[in-house]
């Protein structure tokens, strides 16, 4: 359980820790694109789950034992383990077939979907104007994908099933944070996602040229460095001032996705993702005035 005297908040080191793990993140999701070209992605999402796992037994293990895996409620851990195993095989999947700006945009709808679970699952009580900006921000997903436009496909559909499941996913991270360890909340989700995908892999597997190795192993580490950079701002800012700068990845995911990728967002895109970060960051900063009945 986590316990004791919290940090004292430093906010200008927060800022630059939560965005340093940004930019870990935006390196592992390009580099998961670059590798879904060759490789599957059940085989790709098992890997990166397998070297966190490894990573962290190797740093965490002599020390915190059986605290990596101690719960109170291992049911919910088992739920939360299998929401972000699928919102990670959709979001990968889904990179490997739209443009990469694109999914990240779809994918920031999960604050909206976050206070839309919580209001039905938790009983959190939030405004008239939060509710339209949940409704706004679907808005802004429905310019993005166009149906009716003839460029709508059920691919479009990939990394909103992603913030679905990721949105659940963080809800329960909310649930169960204030019974189990913090390291138990990071190593769960990865250990389940390495055994589902590792059993699956083999029916899939494509091996490894030698120059891929690297980067299907710096997936994994990109991927933990990240979170352990996000824990650490968490511990050095309260959440509701570090969630608005989280949308610096989109920027950044557009500058890549148009220097790697020659793929730039046209202007129904662009007005879709203003409208998703803007109903997000005010979802964000109303976070403070839900109520629990």
């Amino acid at each position: 359980m986590n316990s004791g005297t919290s940090p004292p908040h430093n906010l200008r080191r927060g800022i630059l820790l939560m965005l340093a793990s940004i930019g870990f993140f935006c390196c592992m999701d390009l580099t998961s694109k670059l590798l879904t070209a060759r490789y599957p992605v059940v085989e790709i999402v098992a890997i990166r789950n397998a070297v966190q796992v490894v990573l962290m037994l190797a740093i965490f293990g002599p020390k915190w034992g059986l605290d990596l895996v101690r719960s109170r409620r291992p049911g919910l851990q088992f739920v939360r383990g299998a929401a972000i195993s699928v919102a990670s095989l959709a979001f990968v999947t889904a990179l490997s077939l739209m443009p990469i700006a694109e999914v990240s945009a779809i994918s920031f709808t999960s604050p909206l979907l976050i206070a839309l679970i919580s209001a039905i699952w938790l009983g959190e009580r939030s405004s008239h104007a939060a509710r339209m900006a949940v409704v706004t921000g679907f808005i802004g997903v429905l310019i993005i994908m166009r149906p009716g436009a003839g460029i709508f496909t059920w691919v479009a559909l990939l990394p909103l099933l992603a913030a679905v499941f990721t949105a659940t996913y963080q809800v329960l991270t909310r649930k169960l944070s204030v019974i189990d360890h913090s390291l138990a909340l990071l190593f769960y989700p990865s250990l389940l996602a390495a055994i589902v995908f590792g059993c699956l892999t083999p029916l899939v597997w494509v091996t490894p040229q030698w120059k891929d190795i690297p980067l299907l192993l710096a997936i994994g580490m990109l991927g933990t460095i990240g979170h352990f950079l996000m824990i650490r701002a968490y511990r050095q800012a309260p959440a509701s001032q570090l969630a608005p700068f989280t949308y610096v990845q989109l920027v950044i995911m557009i500058f890549l996705g148009y220097l790697v990728f020659d793929q730039f967002p046209d202007h129904w895109s662009l007005l879709g993702m203003l409208i998703i970060v803007a109903s997000g960051l005010y979802i964000i900063t109303r976070q403070g005035g839900l109520r629990r009945p």
